[in-house]
């Protein structure tokens, strides 16, 4: 059974391990401080997306201890054309990034440096995101139109001091620019989501999963979903979760079925009955690092989400060609 959490408290207990759980607000105190193990198992990131239904803007602030890093890319999902990617690695970055240790209490996350600067300031339910990287320009606004997200806080059955305190905020109406000397790419808020992905956590040195997360129109309401598994030990927390007419819908377990290649239709289905989605992708958008110990290899690959979706009350929506993204990642790190 999964457990909801809807009183606030630490996210490790005094032996600094995981009070497991999930919950629509971000109701747990992360402290790292409190972190039980080696200093550079430690993993912090915020990680901003922005897209279209051709565009997508990504940005990272992230550290693995050992390693951190600074990105912004761009990319054109239709034309499967890569169109801005910048990236700077920051050696031994441990605490220096002074990441927020809350996704939702205001706040500026900034790197500038080196003739880099990125800043994240939440304030409310607002969110702007900044860029000056050479000749790049880069302003984005975003703002919620549902008062909850997904928070989970999960542990690792191989520790007992891993964890993963992870929140996903979608349904995020977005809007901004970004600027490549004269050319320019704008996102309206018409038709542009915005997405967080803030987290948090020791990990096992190698891991795999699945995630998708969605935004879109179904009969002019705003709908999302945000979807995964292999995050570590789930039964008391899942991240599978529905979003419509500005309420939440908790799933249970769900699975990624994939053809013989990324680029084949994938089948994402829960085991209750409540969700049946199919992903027709037409890009591939992956990533691979490998540097020392490190090899981490990630395929997302964006398209259009037809299907069903149930609500807690039993209503079924039909999904169709909802634009968004379904990930596989396996790391070692």
């Amino acid at each position: 059974m999964e457990k909801e959490i809807l009183s606030h408290g630490p996210v490790l207990d005094r032996q600094g391990r995981p009070m497991p759980g999930f919950s629509r607000r971000s109701t747990l105190q992360y402290d790292r401080t409190a972190i039980k193990a080696l200093p550079w198992r430690i993993k912090e990131w915020d990680f901003y997306q922005v897209s279209n239904d051709r565009l997508c803007l990504q940005f990272t602030i992230g550290h693995a201890s050992y390693a951190g890093q600074v990105s912004l890319m761009l990319f054109d999902f239709v034309e499967g054309v890569k169109l801005l990617d910048l990236n700077k690695i920051l050696p031994l970055p441990f605490g220096s990034l002074h990441m927020p240790q809350d996704g939702e209490e205001n706040h500026i996350l900034a790197y500038n440096k080196g003739g880099v600067y990125m800043s994240f300031e939440a304030k409310g339910d607002k969110r702007r995101l900044r860029c000056a990287w050479k000749d790049v320009r880069a302003d984005i606004c975003m703002k919620r139109r549902n008062p909850d997200s997904l928070v989970i806080n999960v542990p690792f059955d191989e520790d007992e001091h891993a964890f993963y305190y992870n929140q996903k905020i979608n349904c995020m109406a977005a809007k901004g620019y970004v600027r490549k000397g004269k050319r320019c790419w704008r996102f309206a808020k018409e038709d542009s989501f915005g997405l967080l992905d803030w987290g948090r956590g020791v990990w096992p040195f190698h891991n795999e999963w699945y995630w998708s997360n969605g935004t879109g129109y179904l009969d002019g309401q705003m709908f999302g979903f945000n979807l995964g598994c292999g995050f570590g030990n789930t039964d008391t927390a899942s991240e599978n979760i529905l979003f419509y007419k500005g309420k939440s819908h908790k799933l249970g377990k769900v699975d990624f079925l994939l053809g013989e290649n990324y680029m084949q239709p994938w089948h994402i289905k829960d085991r209750e009955g409540r969700l049946d989605l199919s992903l027709t992708p037409t890009y591939d958008r992956t990533t691979a690092v490998k540097l020392l110990w490190v090899d981490n290899c990630c395929h997302q690959m964006f398209g259009t989400f037809s299907g069903k979706a149930v609500l807690d009350d039993g209503t079924e929506l039909e999904v169709k060609d909802v634009v968004s993204f379904a990930e596989h990642a396996v790391n070692n790190w």
